[in-house]
């Protein structure tokens, strides 16, 4: 008897859920980087951490815990669901598996339309784990991510939870033609070596090299979206006109390096949970090929 096959709807729900409990884990490194992001001078991993800890409390490093898994719901479900259906697809149609150029071509396509799906999510968490470094009377104070999509509906506008969606769309697939692309490359050339097999080991040190090679590749692009979709409008004109506006800006006003800034919480958020969703999604369709019915 051949292998299970599992059917779309189950790779979109264990990509989802492979999203959501490896946010569960990283959230205070998202919340670091993007406060990290959005200042305008020198700052360090260290400082923002030690002024969170001593101005909101230890429970802050979770903010924005509800949009971040909200963001993984709807972003990661579509994108690793969308993913392992195309590769799949294209696996069946010829012999041996699909090339890297393949790959981070599904990667792109997969990331794109995630990516807009889940740019609302997006909007949310950026301005939760920001709102604590703003001054007591400029934030937002938002109770959950339902109450922010509500508040910014209502307040800002139905479109406002897309501000940011061009680069949010180009930041996914930079991300997805690196990270799926590179994890799958790894995993094939790993076990090309004939020292690793299909186990949670190889699925770890894959996870590892795609999660470095993404934060490389993908922060400057991650940068624009962070300033973008926490921007305010300021005597009717918006902070900035769109990505490479804010490119042009960091550079010129922070120097070309401040465009990796937050490397090491970014990394440090993106390489666990890479690692950590590349396992849950493995280990959970494993699990599914030996158990459903």
């Amino acid at each position: 008897m051949g292998e299970k096959t599992v059917p779309n709807s189950i790779k979109f729900l264990i990509g989802g859920t492979s999203g959501m409990a490896a946010t569960c884990f990283v959230q205070p490194l998202d919340l670091v980087k993007n406060r990290m992001q959005l200042s305008g001078g020198k700052t360090s991993t260290a400082s923002v951490i030690s002024s969170i800890l001593k101005n909101e409390g230890i429970f802050a490093m979770y903010n924005g815990l509800s949009a971040g898994l909200l963001r993984q719901a709807t972003y990661t479900t579509t994108r690793l669901g969308i993913y392992t259906w195309a590769f799949e697809v294209n696996l069946y149609r010829k012999d041996g598996p699909p090339s890297f150029l393949t790959k981070a071509a599904l990667g792109m396509f997969a990331g794109c339309i995630g990516a807009f799906v889940g740019t609302p999510a997006e909007v949310a968490l950026i301005r939760m784990t920001s709102d604590g470094r703003l001054p007591l009377a400029e934030r937002r104070n938002y109770k959950h991510v339902i109450d922010a999509l509500c508040r910014i509906t209502k307040e800002e506008g139905v479109f406002t939870l897309w501000r940011g969606a061009i680069p949010t769309m180009g930041r996914a697939m930079v991300v997805n033609a690196a990270q799926l692309a590179s994890y799958s490359q790894a995993k094939q050339a790993l076990l090309d070596t004939g020292y690793f097999e299909e186990n949670i080991t190889l699925h770890f040190v894959s996870s590892m090299i795609s999660g470095l090679v993404t934060t490389a590749a993908s922060m400057p692009v991650d940068i624009a979206k962070t300033r973008i979709q926490n921007m305010k409008t300021v005597d009717g004109k918006p902070e900035y006109k769109g990505a490479v506006d804010v490119l042009i800006k960091v550079v010129r006003n922070e120097g070309l390096f401040a465009l990796w800034k937050g490397f090491i919480p970014y990394w440090g958020r993106l390489g666990p949970h890479t690692v950590l969703t590349f396992i849950f999604l493995e280990q959970m369709t494993s699990a599914y090929k030996t158990y459903a019915a």
